[in-house]
């Protein structure tokens, strides 16, 4: 049970998408302009990372090592297009406008498709669901606090409820710019908060070895084995 736990877990904090691996900035930054549209986008990146990850987990035996990726990308789109439909019929106007050609990016998000690859297309179909729960959790949660903060500080609201405690906005943090200052505290916080853990342990805080690209395979996949 415990490795369960640990397998859902770990994209919350441990290997948040956002705030440890630094993928998916693009949609990060650009619809977390206010916390709508940034719990929007994250509930749409969960479901399709958990159901790609379902299917690709179930035909991992049968797809060839040459073309896994092109079929990857087949699986992902397919749930990419359920939510963009989904989204347009039932999502509020604004919300459905405010995330645009994110959308339909989804499909070749570094955190979709790096789950995909990295896990589940070597998991069992549990594990692969954990997995993608939590990654996209994990996601929704870092897009979500970046939203709040940056649709408080500029308009004086979250979720479009007026605080009474803000009154005066920084109408840059609701801009393009503002993405790049918000989340730059934020990781700074998330890395600060890592050391001192890792001092106040006697020990000194290191990125997980398993981060760095020699351990990615992505690149690999137009390679053949031939010499």
């Amino acid at each position: 049970m415990t490795s369960f736990a640990k397998e859902f877990t770990k994209g919350i904090w441990k290997e948040n998408p956002v705030l440890v691996l630094a993928l998916g900035m693009c949609p990060t930054l650009a619809t977390s302009s206010n916390a709508s549209n940034a719990l929007a986008m994250g509930l749409a990146t969960t479901f399709v990372l958990v159901c790609s990850n379902l299917v690709i987990s179930l035909i991992r035996g049968i797809v060839p090592d040459k073309i896994r990726i092109p079929c990857y990308i087949v699986v992902i789109s397919t749930f990419v297009t359920v939510t963009d439909l989904f989204m347009k019929a039932y999502a509020p106007p604004a919300i459905y406008k405010a995330l645009g050609i994110f959308l339909p990016l989804i499909t070749v998000n570094c955190i979709v498709l790096g789950r995909a690859e990295a896990f589940a297309s070597k998991n069992g179909l549990f594990l692969s669901l954990l997995d993608g729960a939590g990654m996209g959790f994990g996601f929704t949660l870092a897009l979500t606090v970046v939203g709040v903060i940056r649709e408080f500080l500029s308009a004086g609201t979250i979720f479009n409820l007026h605080m009474q405690c803000w009154e005066s906005g920084f109408a840059v943090l609701g801009q393009a710019p503002g993405g790049f200052i918000v989340l730059g505290f934020v990781l700074a916080g998330m890395n600060c908060l890592n050391i001192r853990k890792a001092r106040k342990n006697g020990a000194r805080y290191e990125p997980p070895p398993e981060f760095d690209c020699h351990n990615c395979a992505l690149c690999d996949f137009g390679r053949t084995d031939e010499k």
